[in-house]
């Protein structure tokens, strides 16, 4: 089983140079672009939620450029560097690679689920059990349900998430996967951080 299709994004947005690029990394340079006027107008907020989300404090450059807030947008949502969540998101990731922590959140933490090092024993639990999902954690799998789901957001984005039987890994860069990072991306900043 490879996690990376030979064409990841059927969900794409046109960028300025003619490349694709998906709609949720559009959305995190929006986000960065966004977040450089605010640390530049003194507003420290982005570089908070990027600290609370991947638990160190991010460095702070004497000048911000964008490209150190590509990687606090990036932190913000789960991944550890801006190149990380590019990969990640564009569906370049490979089997093995760590997949960030974008689909968890702190709400998650008091649930139990089944957490797997292996992939082939996730998809093994979630089989015959159309209302469990299969999401990543680093390099990690978990089979989840409705409650985790609407800890990180999922549910309230993606009405019937929790009968749907969505599989992070074997779905990993299509379409069903982009609206899937979609609404988590969207979700409220809640699901992030406490």
């Amino acid at each position: 089983m490879s996690l990376a299709p030979s064409s990841p994004l059927s969900v794409v947005t046109g960028a300025g140079s003619g490349s694709a690029v998906n709609a949720c990394i559009g959305e995190l340079k929006i986000r960065a672009r966004l977040g450089l006027k605010a640390l530049r107008s003194g507003d420290r907020s982005l570089l908070e939620r990027a600290a609370k989300v991947s638990g160190r404090k991010p460095p702070e450059p004497a000048e911000w450029k964008l490209r150190h807030v590509l990687a606090l947008a990036a932190q913000s949502v789960g991944f550890q560097h801006w190149d990380h969540a590019r990969q990640v998101l564009a569906g370049e990731a490979n089997a093995g690679d760590d997949m960030g922590k974008f689909w968890h959140g702190p709400g998650c933490e008091s649930l139990l689920n089944h957490w797997f090092a292996s992939y082939a024993d996730a998809a093994a639990m979630q089989q015959g059990k159309p209302r469990t999902t299969v999401l990543t954690y680093a390099r990690q799998f978990v089979v989840v349900d409705a409650p985790y789901l609407q800890a990180i957001g999922i549910t309230q984005r993606i009405e019937d998430a929790a009968t749907q039987g969505f599989d992070a890994v074997r779905e990993y860069g299509s379409a069903r996967w982009l609206v899937w990072c979609d609404a988590r991306m969207r979700a409220p900043v809640s699901t992030w951080v406490r």
